[in-house]
């Protein structure tokens, strides 16, 4: 019997700068929304765009190199898996998400450009600890951080 498969692949843009923080162990935690069109016909029959909005989790060494690196209206691209959560709120209804925990992050505005130029910088991580960690190797990110694209650049 084939084994369970669960791995998403998602290219978009960040409709929010990453927020950053710390569990009670000290890793590191990005939380990012990132916008990816989708391409549908109306009822007039034209092509529009739908944009669909997916929560992220980056986690470890990764987690700081997004929120240095990356803001709000960037191109970028993830590759990880699903994770679904159910908690209860304070007034005992039940809520459930599926988010995506990042296992890769790819960089895809070039160094000196607000649009997507396609020499894209990677933020690639090691396969996952047991423990969720993880780490990645981010030497190649020693230039500056790139120019945040202006809320005049952002197309949605």
């Amino acid at each position: 019997m084939p084994a369970d498969l669960n791995r998403v692949t998602l290219i978009g843009r960040l409709t929010r700068d990453p927020e950053l923080r710390h569990v009670p162990s000290g890793d590191a935690v990005a939380s990012l929304r990132i916008a990816v069109n989708g391409r549908s016909r109306d009822a007039g029959g034209q092509w529009v765009d739908k944009p669909n909005f997916f929560d992220v989790s980056v986690f470890g060494r990764q987690a700081e190199t997004v929120a240095n690196y990356m803001a709000k209206g960037r191109r970028i691209g993830i590759d990880g898996r699903l994770q679904w959560r159910e908690w209860e709120t304070q007034d005992g209804s039940k809520r459930q998400a599926v988010d995506v925990v990042a296992s890769d992050v790819f960089f895809l505005d070039s160094r000196g450009d607000g649009e997507g130029g396609g020499d894209g910088w990677s933020s690639q991580a090691t396969p996952a600890a047991p423990g969720g960690d993880l780490p990645v190797d981010t030497s190649d990110l020693s230039s500056p951080a790139p120019a945040p694209a202006g809320d005049d650049d952002i197309p949605f």
